[in-house]
Order: C-alpha cells, then sequence, then structure tokens
C-alpha cells in the first residue's frame, strides 16, 4: 500500500518562501508521473506543477517563474520550492503521484 506525506507548509509573510516536500512509501516515485495541486478557500483544486513520466515539467501559469519541482529519487521524495510567495498562493497543496494522494499541507501567505 502506497502512501505520501506532505510537510514543510507554514506561514510566511508575502515575498518569502516555502519549500514543502512530499516523501513516498510503497511506491517508486521515478516509475509514476507526479505533481502538486492546490485548494484554496471556497476554490476548485488547482494543478500547480508536475512531472510526467517522460520528466517532462509542467507549471501553471500562475506560479511560472516563481515555484520549482523537483524529485530525488534516493530519497523518494518530491519537493515544491516556492518562492516570491503571493496572498493568493494561500492553499492546502496536495501531492499526488501513482494514483495516490497525500493528506495536504497548508500553506498561509500573511500580506
Amino acid at each position: 500500500q502506497g502512501q505520501l506525506v506532505e510537510s514543510g507548509g507554514g506561514s510566511v509573510q508575502a515575498g518569502g518562501s516555502l519549500k514543502i516536500s512530499c516523501a513516498a512509501s510503497g511506491i517508486a516515485l521515478r516509475q509514476c508521473g507526479m505533481g502538486w495541486f492546490r485548494r484554496a478557500p471556497g476554490k476548485g483544486r488547482e494543478e500547480v506543477s508536475s512531472i510526467a513520466s517522460d520528466g517532462s515539467i509542467y507549471y501553471a501559469d500562475s506560479v511560472k517563474g516563481r515555484f520549482t519541482i523537483s524529485r530525488d529519487n534516493a530519497k523518494n521524495t518530491l519537493y515544491l520550492q516556492m518562492n516570491s510567495l503571493k496572498t493568493e498562493d494561500t492553499a492546502v497543496y496536495y501531492c499526488a503521484a501513482c494514483s495516490y494522494w497525500g493528506q495536504g499541507t497548508q500553506v498561509t501567505i500573511q500580506s
């Protein structure tokens, strides 16, 4: 049974940075497409960034140039480095891989 556990969320001032992580167990991330999604208060789920199984990377327009997705196959962990954070980035961030979802980590950006 696979499991994804996010960590690293928190509260920062606008303009700041955060790096969130998604540790996988029972799943080999290198074999799957994987990504980060978010759900802001009162809004639907949004795909933020993803790495396809062929290695191609996607970023939502709203985060291009500010967020960087990466993967450490040795640690079986997915990361999202978030810079120049804006209040509109406030959301619960979820990772997904191999049809599994994490429980989410709250990211709050203060003005």
